[in-house]
């Protein structure tokens, strides 16, 4: 590219992520002048649905919000509404939801895993062309997976959109014997499972960084997934620090009510996603903010594997921060759920009833969970008598959007300097791999906070 050449770039449908989006690349005397990652799927309205609806209606709507993590919207609604009626659901009940977010960990993340993301690495423009050259690894995938929807089936009544999830609990509750099958599945998942993280770790990674705050629950003891406190770790440059530093930067934690103090959303004009802001500052939330804050708590075993698969030490302050590595750190997430699941299963005892009651009451409830693509946050304002009259939703993808942003104009000018140029398609193939590195969820982002019509 010559001093006074500008070239723009335009990529008018993504491939391998899920929903619909678009690239907008422009190049000015060999610099970056604008990167936008353009959301153009229509306003999904799920909050305007929401109002008006009876308390009880909220985690089988927004489960349709995604067909890949629904479970994240039913158990984020859930403890939402349950907050608002001032009810906490523990015990077995609380396993139970913890085991079927595992089932949606384990079938979300290794469907990202295998579908989606490694293709990158291996040469190939689909799972179909991976399939051909690599068929012994697709199939140990889908077979993963399959054991991720078993849980799902089991203990949601379905894999896709749940049925079985309900205020207080479940409609019904496994007995023993029906999760005796499962645990069998599972074991036979969990070696699969650990040849995936050994398989990926094997892949071709450039070095890269993201100089951004991260943001996960957390729950001390414990690997965070439908519960914790919003945990924040500060960004390399606050610290003096390059984007790829491997060190665990400082943390501070909010209560989850001030979510909406601190996480603020805004419209951009090329998105229907909303932008949002940690503090008034881009943030990232996910697979990499998770392993960062709670990589510690990982069970011995999965952390061996994760010091062998060249992520380090998380309990001597060892974080990742390299998006293209984040298909490696999905993997030991897999692995860990499976193996918490199975740990779910083996101190299972059926509860006296499948649910608690929640009664009606007018007040404001806060929830949030670990989807698989990270931090999701729910709100909902009733009434006395359980009408909904306020929600709001904030999806993981419409936080990242800006900071994946950030990463392809980081990613491409570092391309550009290190020369030769490249070709407009080398350049658009990197850009779309730099999107799947944080796996967006675009169908999930795609909402309005607020929408107004003028009219003559």
């Amino acid at each position: 590219m010559t001093h006074r050449e500008a070239k723009v770039l335009r990529v008018s449908s993504l491939a391998r992520v899920e929903g619909e989006g678009a690239l907008h690349l422009r190049l000015h005397d060999g610099e970056v002048a604008e990167a936008r990652l353009k959301i153009y799927e229509p306003p999904r309205f799920f909050e305007a649905f929401l109002r008006g609806r009876s308390y009880t209606e909220p985690p089988d709507i927004t489960s349709r919000v995604c067909g890949i993590c629904p479970v994240a919207y039913q158990m984020s609604a859930c403890r939402a509404v349950e907050d608002a009626c001032g009810i906490v659901v523990d015990g077995q009940l609380a396993a139970l939801r913890r085991l079927l977010y595992c089932g949606e960990w384990i079938e979300s993340q290794t469907l990202h895993i295998y579908l989606l993301h490694a293709p990158d690495f291996l040469g190939a423009d689909s799972v179909i062309d991976l399939a051909r050259t690599h068929r012994t690894h697709v199939e140990r995938g889908l077979s993963l997976k399959q054991a991720g929807n078993a849980i799902m089936e089991l203990l949601g009544g379905r894999a896709i959109h749940p049925i079985n999830v309900r205020l207080g609990g479940f409609h019904r509750v496994p007995t023993r014997s029906e999760l005796r099958p499962l645990a069998e599945r599972l074991k036979r998942a969990r070696d699969d499972a650990e040849a995936t993280v050994r398989w990926v770790a094997g892949f071709d990674f450039p070095d890269a960084g993201i100089d951004t705050e991260l943001l996960a629950l957390t729950e001390p003891g414990t690997y965070a997934i439908n519960s914790g406190t919003p945990t924040a770790m500060a960004a390399p440059s606050t610290a003096g620090l390059p984007a790829d530093t491997n060190r665990a930067l400082p943390t501070r934690t909010f209560p989850l009510p001030a979510f909406p103090d601190h996480v603020v959303e805004t419209q951009v004009p090329h998105s229907t996603a909303l932008h949002s802001t940690l503090d008034g500052r881009r943030h990232l939330t996910g697979t990499l903010a998770r392993y960062a804050m709670s990589g510690r708590w990982l069970p011995p075993h999965v952390l061996c594997v994760a010091w062998e698969s060249g992520l380090g030490d998380p309990r001597e302050g060892t974080v990742c921060r390299n998006p293209f590595r984040s298909i490696i750190v999905r993997a030991i997430e897999v692995l860990y759920a499976v193996d918490e699941a199975l740990r779910l299963i083996d101190a299972y005892e059926p509860p006296p009833r499948p649910y608690v009651d929640v009664p009606a009451r007018a007040g404001t409830g806060h929830g949030a969970t670990e989807a698989p693509r990270g931090l999701l946050y729910h709100r909902y304002t009733l009434d006395a008598d359980g009408t909904v009259t306020e929600a709001a939703l904030v999806p993981p993808t419409a936080q990242n959007q800006a900071t994946i942003e950030q990463d392809l104009r980081r990613t491409v000018q570092e391309r550009l300097s290190a020369g030769p140029h490249p070709t407009d398609a080398e350049l658009t193939a990197l850009c779309e791999r730099v999107i799947r590195n944080h796996d967006p969820c675009i169908s999930c982002s795609t909402h309005f906070l607020d929408l107004t019509i003028a009219r003559d």
